[in-house]
């Protein structure tokens, strides 16, 4: 058997050229504040795949996506190991668009800070009287630069972002903004409400996307998982504080509370992370994770 290296290796996912397609694996590697864990947590890459698979499946009426296929078997040798079980997908090769496309349907986070400050969220003004998690009267987009690895990405305007993909595609940068910004709105408010009535508000998220051979545009990367979004419980949510969450916030408020930690968490703090992971996959998909 042929052993394979990744192209190009993020703090969670390795990517793997194949001709036509690309591999994409989601591992069990955790990042907090923009560093790798030394922990691996089990099944969390299986959860971030499987999980994508779902949301592509349910919105390919909306924008088309990269998957192709999530069997293993449908892979080179190399991949039909069990590591790679559940974590993988065979994806179609995109020219990828220079924006982070983000959706906020919740008020939190970083844009509660700067609507502290002075009534807005990246430039865009909202109503007065808003409280911490209160819902926003329509989703609003807030697009970012993507940072080159070591750096931060940059909040932008959606002007901004049309000057700015005017510098990757001259004479399509409105195009192109107009079209991501609906897009993403167009996704966010199918899966907003798809997954409130399973339980789970989705605060916020982030999409990217790409161009195919015909110039269409395609949805790539992840969709929805508690790595890319804000997951609330829907039951106890109540505006006017911070929410429970779905993802990794154990994981961050152990490693705040223990400055000088050497990375490494408790297994408790691991277990308590995957459960959370896992509980937000069953709620939104109904059922349980394929070993």
């Amino acid at each position: 058997m042929q052993e394979l290296k990744p192209i190009k290796e993020g703090k969670v996912r390795e990517i793997y050229d194949n001709g036509d397609s690309l591999i994409m694996v989601a591992t069990d590697r955790i990042s907090c504040f923009d560093v790798i864990l030394h922990n691996e947590v089990t099944s969390k890459g299986a959860v971030l795949t499987q999980m994508s698979k779902f949301w592509f499946d349910l919105t390919k009426d909306i924008v088309p996506n990269h998957m192709i296929s999530v069997d293993t078997k449908d892979m080179p040798e190399f991949f039909q190991q069990k590591k790679f079980e559940g974590k993988t997908m065979m994806c179609r090769k995109l020219h990828m668009l220079p924006i982070e496309c983000i959706v906020r349907g919740y008020i939190t986070g970083s844009g509660w800070a700067s609507y502290k400050k002075d009534g807005t969220v990246c430039g865009i003004r909202l109503p007065e009287g808003l409280k911490e998690s209160d819902k926003l009267p329509e989703p609003i987009y807030t697009p970012s630069t993507k940072a080159e690895i070591g750096d931060h990405d940059e909040n932008i305007s959606f002007e901004q972002s049309i000057d700015h993909l005017e510098k990757y595609f001259p004479g399509k940068g409105r195009e192109y903004a107009e079209l991501l910004r609906d897009s993403t709105i167009a996704l966010y408010k199918k899966c907003a409400e798809y997954a409130l009535a399973k339980g789970i508000i989705i605060a916020d998220t982030k999409f990217e996307f790409g161009l195919d051979e015909e110039g269409n545009l395609v949805i790539g990367d992840e969709m929805l998982t508690p790595d890319s979004s804000r997951f609330w419980p829907a039951k106890g949510y109540e505006p006017g504080h911070g929410q429970p969450s779905f993802d990794k916030q154990f994981a961050r408020d152990w490693l705040t509370s223990h400055p000088g930690n050497d990375w490494t968490l408790p297994q408790e703090i691991v277990d308590k992370t995957i459960a959370k992971y896992l509980e937000a996959y069953e709620m939104i998909t109904g059922k349980k994770l394929e070993a």
